[in-house]
């Protein structure tokens, strides 16, 4: 096509964030354009199969006694060591998470700057697409236009009548929020003051208080169903579009094996998955695995990076990593981590949740699918055997819930997030091409 564009995506180095810039990326490519992933240089050889071009950067230093890693290893291990930090409460995660979260992210902006402004020289962009929580100046001070993208839960974009972003805290009840922004405040204000003082150096705007990314003043895009979200509470202005789902078309078809397909009579199809980061807390993984295999359910195991630690019970099926958006349309039933990829596909196919929430955004999902009757939220490391068992129990056999949430999933799917969201990012391209003349 005559007039193809060149979009260039920099999602975080995680599945989540990645995932969903494959699926936008492949329905731009789709449509004649060049797209060119900017991603942590663990995806290596990950990408270009799909037909993308990869221009990598580095986070850190590459370590030259390192073997081959894992998509996204950084962050695994980082999870793995830091597991024991999940089960306090989230207020004071703050400062033993969060905070470190930050500092970390914020090391691999700084030593990413450089690498992506070489980037941007040798791919020109026309627009570049930015799905991270803190910023990377580069991206947003060359000549392209520059779009960003919350594929996190959209709390967010912060509002006096929303819950704070990461406390897992109740719409209805606001005794705590004031609290937790103080503590908030606390731990983060040093490390957000030094990192807006750094993004200024580098030519970007000033940083808005608390937040540690840059909006776009062309078009921001948050992943999130209607059904779910806030904006009755917390309206956004005309730069701000909300694409339902965008859940990728770029994964094989799964064939559920016989074993695990034929089930007793009354028994479900469960999916469980803690995602590729969450799954590395082996301990709550195998307690789990080994709860659901006291029933006469079927379970399909997402059994991430430390596949080789777990042991599956008789009733399961599982490998390191599943087709999710192939395999979910199959199952009754999902339980999650709260992972705003997860959450939104489970809502996308119609399918009730139960959420285990362990960092981040994943307490925000987890009480909102749970205060809007989509699911239930559990106390991650100290629910009661029967606590989850019941939840299964009674959520399978939950007829109403069930067709309530196949109407759903079939209104999201009519909304088409994917392509919505490939639109947007096409016509910000174009128009910004035909305002500075090709």
């Amino acid at each position: 096509m005559t007039d193809a564009l060149t979009v260039l995506f920099m999602p975080e180095s995680a599945y989540g964030p990645t995932n969903q810039c494959i699926g936008l990326g492949k329905v731009l490519l789709d449509r004649g354009h060049r797209v060119v992933f900017a991603a942590e240089r663990s995806w290596e050889a990950r990408l270009s199969p799909f037909g993308f071009v990869e221009d990598l950067v580095d986070l850190a230093a590459p370590d030259p006694d390192a073997g081959e890693e894992a998509a996204g290893q950084f962050w695994i291990d980082f999870i793995k060591e830091t597991a024991p930090e999940f089960a306090k409460p989230t207020v004071e995660q703050l400062a033993t998470f969060v905070q470190p979260t930050y500092a970390a992210l914020i090391d691999g902006a700084r030593y990413a700057e450089p690498q992506l402004r070489e980037i941007i020289a040798r791919q020109r962009p026309d627009v570049v697409v930015e799905d991270n929580v803190v910023s990377f100046p580069a991206l947003m001070t060359g000549d392209a236009a520059y779009v960003r993208i919350v594929s996190c839960n959209p709390l967010e974009v912060r509002g006096d009548d929303v819950a704070p972003v990461f406390s897992g805290y109740p719409a209805d009840d606001r005794s705590g929020w004031a609290d937790f922004l103080t503590e908030f405040d606390r731990t983060h204000d040093q490390t957000w003051a030094a990192f807006d003082a750094w993004c200024r150096e580098q030519g970007a705007p000033a940083l808005p208080r608390r937040d540690f990314v840059h909006t776009s003043t062309a078009a921001n895009i948050y992943v999130y169903p209607r059904e779910l979200d806030y904006t009755d509470a917390r309206p956004l202005d005309p730069t701000w579009h909300r694409i339902d789902s965008s859940v990728r078309e770029t994964e094989e078809q799964y064939v559920v094996p016989p074993g695990v397909a034929e089930r007793p009579p009354g028994s479900g199809l469960v999916y469980l998955s803690l995602g590729s980061l969450g799954s590395a807390d082996i301990g709550l993984m195998q307690r789990l695995v080994d709860l659901l295999g006291t029933t006469s359910h079927r379970v399909i195991v997402s059994m991430g990076p430390r596949a080789d630690e777990l042991r599956l019970a008789e009733n399961m099926t599982g490998a390191a990593t599943l087709p999710q958006t192939t395999l979910m349309p199959q199952v009754d039933l999902v339980i999650t981590h709260g992972g705003n990829n997860t959450t939104t596909e489970a809502m996308h196919f119609g399918k009730p949740m139960i959420l285990l929430p362990l960092f981040w955004d994943q307490y925000d999902n987890a009480q909102r699918v749970h205060e809007l009757g989509y699911g239930v939220r559990l106390p991650t490391y100290s629910f009661a055997d029967a606590d989850l068992l019941g939840a299964v129990d009674r959520l399978l056999a939950d007829t109403e819930l069930r067709q309530r949430m196949a109407a759903v999933g079939a209104g999201i799917r009519a909304r088409d997030g994917l392509h919505a969201g490939a639109g947007i990012i096409e016509r910000v391209g174009l128009e910004h091409r035909a305002r500075h003349g090709g």
